[in-house]
């Protein structure tokens, strides 16, 4: 176990190819921006754009600059591809088609 004065988190990662978690030891203190810059994924993923996508922890969304605790997850979301409304009216359209 490790002391009062740091945490244990993971940052979490994932594109249509691959998952990546990287598990880290931060200062008690930290923030959701300091994980991620600490995690190597802004290098590792260069799409990863922190002013456009969303952040959570657990997958409930949070800011960059909220303060993590020991045993979170934080997840970096992708932008989604299709709009899921748009989807499903899509194929509603072609069913009618049929």
């Amino acid at each position: 176990m490790g002391s009062a004065d740091e945490i244990h988190v993971e940052v979490a990662y994932a594109t249509p190819m691959r998952q990546i978690v990287k598990s880290l030891t931060l200062s008690a203190g930290s923030s959701v921006a300091q994980a991620i810059r600490a995690s190597g994924l802004l290098d590792e993923f260069p799409e990863i754009d922190l002013n456009h996508q969303c952040v959570g922890v657990f997958s409930e969304l949070v800011q960059l600059d909220a303060l993590l605790n020991d045993g979170e997850r934080v997840e970096i979301y992708r932008a989604l591809v299709a709009d899921p409304k748009e989807t499903r009216r899509r194929r509603a359209q072609a069913k009618k088609g049929r």
